[in-house]
């Protein structure tokens, strides 16, 4: 079927009736793609398959026609020759065109031709045949009009004859330029190749160091953790046998102590005993890191859970102008998780809230979400912490100057802790904080932890271990 063109501009025509007038058309499709603004290879191209698309139809006889004209397609303007002819030893270019046939000797011209523009189209009405071939039209280039076309048809017309030894030396001047530039194309393709090979080898050998920087971190943070574990088990066992004696010793006995004696033996150990939270917590974060912490689920409510909390915060309390208030409207709500973790997290959160809260109130709600997630608020009215700050907190052995920080001890792994506690019972830890006007320490869990696995006990609690990877 014949494709039609939203607007149609002819320009000019000829008819094909001797061998000269294939030189005409090629000189007259070299002109108008030069008015035009198209590229020396684009009008090459365009000018040499028209050359072949005429002598094509020239030679399955006469009554053949061109004709040039500007259309407007849907992808841009266009310099569109259609080469009309008669016969049905035409009809084979549809299949040439389609790519369904492979041309013969006789039409390895219109193969090329097809080859060298942009747009090959073929198409038969009744018993004529029209290859139409087009090149697109630079934007920036005002098309010519029916006058210029004109002008240049009349040029072509005075000349009596076409000199067919100029025009071979043009065409073989077109075929230098064309290898000249293929040649170019050819080396600049073989530089990108070479840097892309370069670039290629560059990329692989920073993969290679990526993996080897990724080994060594993994062997360090091994060793890291291996370290921590080594060393605290060290410590344990003379910092259980400090703490046994320093019971004895209070315990008077062998015998009862000076009241100043009791004073530096309470000191030891209080002294002990952080250090000894200091082991604990080393072991938990190594472990974690490791692989090898081991979940025990329990079925629990909040009253029991927080009442247990109460019981140890309470006595961390040395002043009556902070007051300590545990809200119970999720009283009831029952946790199928590692209770034990949960209150080692809590226990953290409200440890740092007392060192750092000098008076007003630490308040401890529970709150159920929709998800069947709980969220448990640690709020207090102490110094806060700034928008700055908020991140370093949670990094190992990070603490922040303050007043109150020079008075209180820590070892700066508790948040830390807290927070990889968090994130192993699938939740996680929120701060919201200013300066002077406290903080609110949030952990929002899962009510039933995803590992949780139901088994029949005799105390009809849900429990069962699984070592988290």
């Amino acid at each position: 079927m014949k494709p039609t063109a939203s607007q149609t501009a002819p320009l000019c025509a000829i008819a094909i009736e001797q061998d000269r007038d294939v030189l005409r058309a090629r000189c007259l499709a070299r002109q108008l793609a030069e008015s035009v603004g198209v590229t020396y290879d684009g009008r090459a191209c365009f000018a040499a398959a028209v050359c072949e698309i005429v002598r094509a139809v020239s030679k399955s006889g006469p009554g053949g026609r061109i004709q040039f004209a500007l259309e407007h397609l849907r992808n841009g303007h266009w310099l569109i020759a259609r080469v009309t002819g008669h016969g049905a030893g035409l009809r084979h270019l549809v299949a040439i065109a389609d790519g369904d046939a492979p041309p013969v000797d006789a039409d390895a011209g219109v193969a090329v031709a097809r080859q060298l523009v942009e747009r090959f189209e073929v198409y038969t009405e009744a018993d004529e045949t029209t290859v139409e071939v087009g090149h697109p039209v630079p934007a920036s280039t005002e098309p010519i009009d029916p006058g210029d076309a004109a002008r240049i048809m009349s040029a072509l017309t005075e000349q009596t004859a076409i000199d067919p030894v100029a025009e071979d030396q043009r065409q073989n001047r077109e075929l230098a330029w064309a290898l000249t530039a293929e040649r170019r194309s050819r080396a600049q393709i073989d530089r990108l190749n070479s840097e892309l090979e370069a670039t290629n080898r560059g990329v692989m050998a920073l993969y290679a160091e990526l993996d080897d920087r990724a080994e060594d971190l993994k062997r360090a943070s091994e060793h890291k953790s291996r370290f921590l574990s080594d060393v605290s088990h060290e410590l344990r066992t003379p910092m259980t046998a400090i703490m046994n004696l320093t019971r004895l010793l209070l315990d008077h006995t062998d015998g009862p102590l000076s009241e100043e004696q009791e004073h530096q033996v309470t000191l030891i150990r209080q002294s002990v005993q952080t250090v000894t939270e200091l082991v604990n917590d080393l072991l938990d974060i190594a472990r974690i890191e490791a692989g090898h912490t081991a979940l025990r689920y329990r079925a629990v409510t909040v009253r029991e859970l927080l009442g247990a909390i109460r019981g140890i915060i309470r006595p961390l309390l040395t002043s009556d102008a902070v007051n300590l208030v545990f809200d119970d409207d999720e009283a009831d709500t029952v946790l199928e998780t590692d209770d034990s973790r949960v209150a080692q997290i809590l226990r953290n959160l409200l440890s740092n809230a007392v060192k750092f809260t000098e008076r007003g109130e630490i308040r401890v709600s529970a709150t159920r979400k929709t998800g069947d997630v709980i969220r448990f608020d640690v709020r207090d009215t102490g110094i806060g912490i700034a928008a700055v700050d908020q991140e370093r907190i949670f990094d190992e052995f990070t603490q922040i100057d303050s007043h109150l920080q020079r008075r209180v001890h820590g070892s700066g792994l508790g948040l830390r802790l807290a927070r990889t506690l968090a994130t192993l019972l699938g939740g996680r830890i929120e701060l919201v904080s200013a300066p002077r006007r406290g903080s609110t320490f949030s952990l929002i869990l899962p009510r039933r932890h995803p590992g949780w696995v139901t088994q029949s006990v005799p105390n009809d609690e849900a429990q069962c271990e699984v070592t988290v990877p």
